[in-house]
């Protein structure tokens, strides 16, 4: 796999595998408060870790802690020793609740959070805020007519607004460069309600977040149980880490578990070389990590090559998963 490909239409080039983010969110907030807060050295760790193993790029969001996560990124890139350029950086606008002059009017923020870093890439979150789809994208635009940010990017977009947006920037003659969407072996949703296809023909790039479902896919609470109930936050709760969910997912899961013994690999590795490979280069991902190690093991997916039929069969065992 190569180690870089083009963002959608545009001229950044990115690794296949970047780092999500919202896990330094410190812990503050609805959205951040998903995740416990971590140590700074250890984001500093994470981030240093995904330097040095070819990760290139670092999503993040001014929802996620209100700001925290992205001045935590920019402190970690400024402790590795990153220059501005030497990475590729992309946050999210939050549109609840607000229209789509928010958008130039918190502008500073998100760049003052980030210093000396540049907004490489600039998201709208997700689709309900107050203003169209259209006045957004303007917005948007503008953004980048002004040097403010490099690229334009949306979120959690479904095919009708992703085209809209499209539309929109193509009248300013600019592209849309990525649709972040949730994806993985476990939510295949993109590929049936047309979001991944329209992405195809639009030049697109399909940001995967969640490619491990929160961590499902690495088998470790299939092995161990206990663990999903040590788990503290809103992730103890969830179905998929109860015991009929672990029964659920287990063939799949199982079989991850045999390639990756097959090729000296784990099976994070396996579930996500599937994710940036299955599609050729039309999907890319962006795994959190919490400990150094993740990210360590997230990385060797990137050079993971799975034979047709290994991706075939997780495929079909996959589409098998009710």
């Amino acid at each position: 796999m190569s180690n870089t490909q083009r963002l959608g239409r545009t001229d950044l080039g990115i690794s296949p595998l970047g780092l999500g983010c919202w896990q330094f969110s410190e812990g503050f907030g609805l959205v951040g408060g998903y995740w416990e807060a971590l140590p700074r050295e250890e984001v500093d760790a994470i981030v240093a870790a995904a330097l040095r193993g070819g990760i290139t790029w670092f999503d993040t969001a001014e929802v996620y802690g209100k700001g925290r996560s992205e001045r935590a990124l920019a402190r970690a890139l400024q402790a590795a020793g990153a220059r501005p350029g030497d990475a590729v950086v992309a946050t999210k606008w939050w549109p609840a609740l607000r229209s789509a002059h928010s958008i130039s009017a918190t502008i500073g923020e998100r760049l003052a959070a980030l210093a000396p870093y540049p907004i490489d890439l600039y998201q709208v979150h997700q689709w309900a805020g107050f203003s169209s789809v259209e006045a957004e994208m303007f917005a948007m635009a503008r953004l980048v007519e002004e040097g403010k940010v490099r690229t334009v990017g949306v979120s959690n977009f479904g095919e009708a607004r992703m085209r809209r947006a499209h539309g929109a920037l193509a009248s300013r003659s600019l592209p849309l460069a990525s649709n972040q969407v949730k994806f993985s072996l476990l939510d295949r949703r993109a590929e049936r309600n047309g979001v991944l296809a329209a992405a195809k023909e639009l030049g697109v790039t399909l940001i995967a977040y969640s490619p491990l479902e929160q961590g499902i896919l690495s088998g470790k609470y299939h092995d161990d149980p206990a663990l999903a109930r040590k788990l503290r936050g809103p992730r103890r709760f969830m179905p998929a880490f109860q015991k009929r969910g672990l029964a659920r997912t287990r063939p799949l899961v199982q079989e991850l578990q045999k390639i990756a013994a097959a090729h000296g690999a784990s099976a994070s590795q396996v579930a996500l070389s599937w994710v940036v490979r299955f599609h050729g280069e039309a999907v890319v991902a962006i795994p959190g990590a919490s400990r150094v190690k993740q990210v360590e093991e997230n990385i060797g997916a990137q050079d993971l090559l799975l034979s047709p039929l290994e991706l075939r069969r997780l495929d079909e065992l996959s589409r098998a998963v009710r």
